[in-house]
């Protein structure tokens, strides 16, 4: 098909046209896609290519590596470098054709559906340097009694659950919260690790979701205190949230209402750690007081979470932060990467949604 016509060329634009038309009428994306075509994309795959034992994703690059190399044989077979040319290009535009057929329809048009903050009543705001500091006190006081839940010991928490068990729990927790947040629960998505270790972390990310083949993955490398945070993240992803930001506070809505302190443990530190650089931003003198009032035990575990990042160095982190902008404002994600930052805002408003304010 794609030696021959324009197939893929077709298909991808009447998806960019169909995107076009989507961003128009969110409502009509989220009830036709989001809500009735996705749930059946997710069924489908966790039902088949999901139960591989080992990542999807090694099977889509073995697939594309079988294509190039049939690419190379038919171009070998022309005369001429006039139609070597042409094959060329018909099969690039094909590919890239076939690229944006897949990403939209396998998950991409959630980006054009109705943000879920929205759906949830909830109404985001900066936080000033006051409010702030009362959500990193009420974090802090909640980490504290959490982490007496899991050890008395001060020493840094090491290791967890085995991986697998982890998974599992992580999910039958998402599961429950979304259903009582009026969201999407449907399918068993995995959210698998990625060899080789460190792979994910050097091209400076700590998980990805991967649309074609319909799995999330994290590195191996991960501090075992980041995994359970990270997995509810892009188990978000999974389930047809795209907006970084909402699969951060989905995550860590899963984690603090799980009966799990592991759970509730990891997703409480990650909102901790966006709320300590928000503090820092706002008042430096305000940082530098604030960190003595954590507990021993806290602290060290924060202490070993820094450290493992440290072990690990991204071979660009401004590339990767510059080429995940640019993708994200493209699917119209206005704030880009910042949107990952958006978690304390979004946590504030929880809770003052659940007070009935």
């Amino acid at each position: 098909m794609l030696r021959k016509n324009w197939t893929w060329v077709i298909l991808g634009l009447v998806c960019l046209v169909i995107r076009f038309i989507a961003v128009q009428f969110p409502e009509a994306t989220e009830r036709a896609y989001s809500r009735e075509f996705f749930p059946v994309v997710r069924n489908v795959i966790d039902v088949s290519i999901a139960r591989l034992p080992f990542p999807t994703v090694y099977v889509f690059f073995l697939g594309l590596l079988l294509a190039l190399g049939g690419y190379f044989w038919k171009v070998v077979q022309r005369n001429g470098w006039k139609r070597k040319l042409l094959f060329t290009g018909r099969c690039f535009l094909n590919f890239i054709g076939l690229l944006i057929f897949f990403f939209l329809v396998l998950w991409g048009f959630n980006y054009q559906r109705v943000p879920i903050f929205e759906q949830l009543g909830l109404k985001p705001l900066a936080l000033e340097k006051e409010t702030l500091l009362n959500e990193l006190i009420l974090t802090r006081d909640l980490l504290h009694q959490v982490r007496g839940n899991i050890t008395e010991d001060t020493v840094a928490i090491g290791s967890t659950l085995p991986y697998g068990e982890l998974e599992d729990v992580v999910r039958a927790n998402i599961r429950e919260n979304l259903y009582m947040m009026g969201l999407n629960f449907t399918g068993h998505p995995r959210t698998k690790q990625l060899y080789p270790e460190g792979l994910l972390r050097k091209l400076g990310i700590l998980g990805i979701y991967f649309p074609f083949v319909g799995e999330s993955y994290i590195d191996p490398t991960l501090h075992p205190l980041e995994k359970p945070f990270t997995i509810a993240h892009e188990m978000a992803h999974s389930y047809g949230v795209t907006d970084e930001g909402e699969a951060n506070f989905i995550g860590w809505v899963i984690c603090s209402h799980s009966d799990n302190p592991l759970l509730q443990y990891s997703g409480h530190l990650r909102l901790l750690s966006y709320q300590l650089n928000d503090l820092y931003r706002l008042d430096p003198d305000g940082y530098r007081h604030f960190l003595p009032t954590m507990d021993k035990g806290l602290r060290n575990d924060l202490i070993d979470i820094s450290e493992n990042h440290r072990k690990i160095k991204a071979f660009s982190l401004e590339l990767s932060r510059r080429s995940n902008d640019l993708f994200l404002k493209s699917q119209g994600v206005k704030a880009g990467v910042k949107s990952y930052a958006q978690l304390p805002m979004l946590a504030y408003a929880w809770r003052n949604k659940l007070k009935g304010k």
